[in-house]
């Protein structure tokens, strides 16, 4: 056989390969029922059943941000791709088992699809985002107060001393560099405080009494004030810088209550679109009584 020939024979043979793989593949799918729309990519075959990448897609579209970030942090898509072969791995031995069939999930079902109407028709209904305006925030900082730090973010110290030649000669010797918290552990007359070296805590609005609160505004942190006279004896008071950890609190708990805010606005433009929709409906009880108690009719 001449060269010329050999070689027509081997492009005949490796069509025919071709062709039979061809019929093979085809007949496969085609047994399998699960051929996918010539568009549409194959990711996987899971005994049989395609994974497109629309379906990957689909599916990566509908995490959440944090979830999405977290997957791209500990495996990426080809993690999220395993885990959706196994997905349908359970599928596949739930529909064994023919619990796609049983009732009481198939109710489940209804009960989930009717809830996911019902939020896409509020979602359609609520159109607008809810903010809060800065007066409305303010306004419901101001009604939490008493959780909040003020502006003057420090710690508050202070001692209280019998007359006015004590109070001197304190404020001189902290000034020196006395300890004031062991001072007025030793010589505060102030009993709430001693013990604990006139540690009161956080500056918050009716922390101290009005003649040492004007004070306090007008220190720097770790200044020592001179000896504030009051009916009951001589105030000294400093302010110290607060601890990182107590602002960041602060700062949690803001968030806390601008979310209590804005959830409550929420309700109300929920509760708005409700009774918006009950006012335009025809509502009948066929007997009304039997759903009212005693203690409600005898009012």
């Amino acid at each position: 056989m001449t060269r010329a020939s050999k070689e027509s024979v081997n492009v005949v043979a490796v069509r025919l390969v071709t062709l039979l793989v061809g019929f093979i593949c085809g007949s496969v799918l085609l047994l399998t029922g699960c051929a996918p729309p010539p568009d549409e990519g194959v990711l996987a075959l899971v005994n049989g059943r395609p994974i497109t990448q629309t379906d990957f897609d689909t599916r990566w579209g509908e995490l959440a941000e944090a979830t999405r970030a977290r997957y791209e942090k500990e495996g990426g898509k080809r993690l999220f791709l395993d885990e959706l072969i196994t997905r349908e791995l359970l599928m596949q031995e739930a529909r064994k088992l023919g619990l796609d069939q049983n009732d009481v999930i198939r109710d489940r079902a209804l009960r989930y699809k009717e809830q996911l109407i019902l939020d896409e028709l509020l979602k359609d209904r609520i159109k607008a985002k809810v903010e809060l305006t800065k007066e409305e925030l303010d306004a419901f900082y101001e009604k939490h107060a008493h959780e909040l730090l003020t502006p003057l973010k420090v710690r508050v110290w202070q001692m209280l001393l019998p007359n006015v030649s004590a109070a001197k000669d304190l404020e001189h010797q902290v000034n020196q560099g006395g300890d004031f918290a062991k001072f007025a552990q030793r010589y505060s007359i102030d009993g709430q405080t001693k013990a604990k070296g006139g540690d009161l805590g956080p500056y918050h609005q009716g922390l101290v009494i009005p003649e040492v609160d004007a004070v306090i505004h007008t220190l720097k942190p770790d200044m020592i004030s001179a000896p504030i006279k009051t009916e009951v004896g001589y105030y000294l008071v400093k302010i110290t810088p607060l601890d990182k950890e107590i602002i960041q609190a602060d700062v949690a708990v803001r968030e806390r209550l601008r979310q209590e805010l804005l959830n409550e606005k929420r309700r109300k433009r929920f509760d708005g679109v409700i009774a918006d929709i009950r006012a335009k409906a025809v509502i009948r009880l066929a007997d009304a009584s039997r759903y009212v108690t005693d203690d409600v009719r005898a009012r």
